[in-house]
């Protein structure tokens, strides 16, 4: 079995570097999958994107590739309400948080799946900090309540408002760690914490994301990420769908 959560972390990791996405959003289904329960695998997962898309933002801050600016309001706001949300998870029964996972990975697919590429010149070049900030409070409340780090709704929000994709996976990757971690607290103080599958993952996700991110900034395009994490989340969304059928 740790074996098996290691390979799965690490590939995990890897593929959702490419668009700078905690790979949690994955992992917590598969955990849930090995028989798991929902509210362990999620500080695991936790844990695991801190641990991931802090190797992936050293890469981008070595790189030059992040923007402090547009990152700074989407941090300070994930990380104070992904606290409110691992909070309020503890009130809510586990179907209702398993409808709520599937219905944001449906979310997140279509995003990926349907965004148009623009032209260079049309991306968004200004930083609107009240929508910034309102990104950031919604992430860190889902972060929270799911354990999924927020990166994928981070992502598909940012794309909306005209950010240029690779801009958007380094301010995502260096955001998702804040919100995480302070998730992964609270759920540590509620008791929820198991240390041996989540240093097993954490392992696994931490060279899965540095691999990942040196691949997708050097040697991919980026619209064909964005279709790869868009049918992974789909068919991961499907497979929730049945299971709670």
């Amino acid at each position: 079995m740790d074996i098996l959560i290691f390979f799965i972390a690490f590939i995990a990791a890897f593929l959702f570097a490419l668009g700078g996405i905690g790979a949690a959003i994955i992992l917590i289904p598969i955990l849930v999958s090995l028989g798991i329960p929902v509210n362990t695998a999620k500080p695991v997962g936790l844990f695991y994107n801190t641990v991931s898309m802090a190797g992936a933002s050293y890469n981008n801050i070595r790189n030059k590739r992040l923007d402090l600016k547009a990152g700074i309001p989407i941090i300070i706001f994930s990380f104070l309400f992904a606290i409110l949300g691992a909070w309020v998870s503890e009130f809510i029964p586990s179907r209702i948080i398993l409808l709520l996972f599937i219905a944001f990975l449906l979310f997140s697919s279509g995003m990926y799946l349907f965004h148009k590429k623009k032209d260079e010149s049309h991306y968004r070049q200004d930083n609107p900090y009240i929508k910034l900030g309102l990104i950031g409070s919604l992430a860190g409340l889902l972060s929270g309540l799911l354990g999924v780090g927020g990166g994928g709704i981070i992502s598909p929000l940012m794309l909306m408002l005209g950010y240029h994709p690779k801009k958007i996976a380094a301010i995502t990757a260096f955001v998702v760690p804040f919100s995480s971690f302070s998730a992964f607290v609270t759920y540590w103080i509620m008791g929820h914490v198991n240390w041996h599958i989540m240093w097993i993952a954490s392992a696994g996700g931490l060279g899965g994301a540095i691999l990942g991110t040196h691949v997708m900034h050097n040697h991919l395009n980026q619209q064909t990420v964005k279709k790869i994490l868009a049918v992974i989340l789909l068919g991961m969304a499907v497979k929730m769908i049945l299971k709670v059928m």
